[in-house]
């Protein structure tokens, strides 16, 4: 078998393992009695971000800190132009004053922010305690005002939630460690053969990290955003969005680099920052002019998004 296979291989396992452990903990967690908000806020958001998170987590102690930061870096720029590009196509995406108030308000912070840490090419540990101390934060706020937000995608939630609610015990137990398994050994050939592949072609580790593997790990957002278009859910796809760059911001990074420093290399800091930046700014106006992102709008992120790996690649 070939670094090629392997990488996909890695990647089908990191997937899988990070839908078990959702399906998993989520089942635990209504036997437990947590209601469906609480666990769509909780278990589900971080079982999305848990496949990113292994990644970074993996490729920073491996030494390999290009994948670790162009897997989040990567991972934010597929999600604005890539996923909510290819959303906007399916079903015009509606614009609630809140998200551009709050979620988008907070994901440009976020994001200068994260820019602003890296300046001198590394987050080390106290930046990860203030990236990851700003997560706490943001999931209190969350959980304070989990009434409001809860009650119009409680019947969204309670819908994922139908297809775990009977699992037995066994079965829960069973899917939520063999998640963890599956995340652990998925990351490791995801990260392994990754470099292996950009050794042999001589393409830089920030290239694979920032296209194959932020792509790869991006599919969860991508699936769920396109099935709440199609499902005409488009606060959902917008918010889980949104919700997703803050997340890897705070939670990936800031985790990762309490664990080990992140170096950042100059590339990053004069490229693909900037575009992270710029598609977060642009996003605005494309959402405020008519309140919604369409075919129209789709398409400008699209085009934008290949203009961005032209350069790149």
């Amino acid at each position: 078998m070939t670094p090629y296979l392997f990488l996909f291989v890695g990647l089908a396992i990191l997937l899988l393992g990070g839908k078990f452990l959702v399906d998993g903990a989520s089942s635990i967690a209504l036997k437990l009695g947590m209601s469906s908000g609480l666990i769509g806020l909780t278990v589900v958001a971080f079982g999305t971000s848990a496949p990113e998170l292994l990644v970074s987590l993996n490729a920073a102690l491996k030494g390999n800190s290009d994948i670790s930061i162009g897997n989040v870096v990567g991972s934010n720029i597929a999600n604005i132009a890539l996923v909510l590009g290819i959303s906007g196509l399916f079903y015009p995406i509606l614009i609630r004053r809140e998200h551009l108030r709050f979620d988008y308000s907070l994901m440009v912070i976020v994001t200068i922010a994260f820019y602003l840490l890296s300046l001198n090419n590394e987050i080390g540990l106290w930046k990860g305690i203030l990236l990851f101390g700003g997560f706490i934060v943001f999931n209190a706020y969350l959980f304070r005002n989990l009434g409001q937000g809860i009650k119009e995608e409680k019947e969204v939630v309670l819908e994922d939630l139908e297809e775990v609610k009977d699992y037995s015990w066994l079965v829960s137990i069973a899917l939520f460690f063999g998640g963890i398994v599956g995340l652990y050994f998925g990351s490791e050939l995801l990260v392994e053969n990754a470099v292996l592949i950009s050794r042999e072609f001589g393409v830089s580790e920030r290239v694979i990290g920032i296209t194959i593997i932020a792509i790869g790990t991006s599919l969860p957002e991508l699936i769920t955003s396109i099935l709440a278009a199609l499902s005409k859910r488009t606060d959902l796809a917008l918010g889980n969005i949104l919700g997703s760059n803050i997340m890897n911001i705070l939670s990936i990074i800031g985790l990762t680099a309490i664990v080990k420093p992140i170096s950042v290399s100059d590339e990053f800091l004069q490229s693909d920052y900037l575009w992270m930046i710029g598609f977060s700014l642009i996003l605005f106006p494309l959402m405020r002019t008519k309140m919604k992102i369409s075919f129209f709008e789709g398409s400008i992120l699209l085009a934008g998004y290949a203009a961005y790996l032209f350069f790149l690649l």
